[in-house]
Order: structure tokens, then sequence, then C-alpha cells
């Protein structure tokens, strides 16, 4: 391959050499792609990518969790999900208003009176992480902790 080309993943349908002709602006180009040989008899072919873009994993698993904040508590105070995956945590207050803030995911919401919210975060690291609930209204708050437990994949 030349100096200004990359590899590309090619349709089965493409030949070896394909023309196309694209009209812009009343001007015609027409580009020419040229297939390299060992790419030919491979359809989805991905040679010359890096090894992380030929193997690509699957996609993310989704994980939906719902916490009840209630009488300065979290239920259930143990939450556990997989690395990588995409968390949707919904927290409910069945009293007073509350928060919950995890700060290695940068997530922090306040969870209105009797009221409901949901925050979204891919759990990319591997570890064990307190949530709690920051709120300074009432003392009973700093009683409020839970932990987030990402199990490494």
């Amino acid at each position: 391959m030349g100096r200004d080309t990359v590899p590309v993943v090619y349709n089965a349908g493409v030949t070896p050499r394909t023309r196309i002709g694209l009209l812009l602006a009343s001007t015609v180009f027409v580009l020419t792609i040229e297939a390299a040989p060992d790419l030919v008899a491979q359809p989805f072919a991905t040679a010359g990518w890096p090894e992380s873009l030929a193997g690509q994993e699957q996609a993310p698993h989704r994980q939906e969790v719902t916490l009840t904040a209630k009488n300065y508590r979290f239920s259930p105070a143990r939450i556990e999900v997989a690395q990588d995956d995409l968390v949707k945590l919904t927290v409910q207050s069945e009293d007073v208003a509350y928060s919950l803030t995890i700060d290695e995911y940068r997530v922090s919401r306040r969870v209105p009176a009797g009221g409901t919210t949901t925050m979204e975060f891919r759990a990319d690291q591997a570890g064990t992480f307190t949530f709690y609930s920051n709120l300074t209204s009432d003392a009973r708050h700093a009683q409020m902790k839970g932990q987030l437990i990402v199990r490494p994949r």
C-alpha cells in the first residue's frame, strides 16, 4: 500500500478495482478504490487494523438497579455489577429528600421527597466504591452509605 492509503473493510460485493463517480457542485470526481490482493479473498477483512478493533467485543451488558431511600438508609446497601456494564441506577425516596453520590464515577443526583431520580454510567473501574447521601439538611444523611462493587471481567 502507498503512503496515502489505509486498509479498509469491504463488502464481499466489491471487486479488486471499483470506480465510483461523484457529482458535487457540478464537478465530477472519480474515486478509484483498489483492494490489496490479500483482502480480495477475505470478506470483511481487517488486515492492518489494531488488534483491539479487529476483535471487537460484544456490546456491554446493561444492568438496571433500583435503590430505595427511607429512614436515612439505602436499600439494598450493596450493589454488585460487572466491569464495563452500563448501569442504570434508579433511586426512590419513600419519605424525605435524599441524594446519591459516587465520587469515583462523578455521579451525584438529588432525589426529591417521595420522588424518583435515575442516573446512568459505565462501570469502567473495577473495585469497591462507597455511595452516600451528600445532603446536609439533617445530620442523619451522613450515616447513609452503601457499596458499589464492580467485579473485573
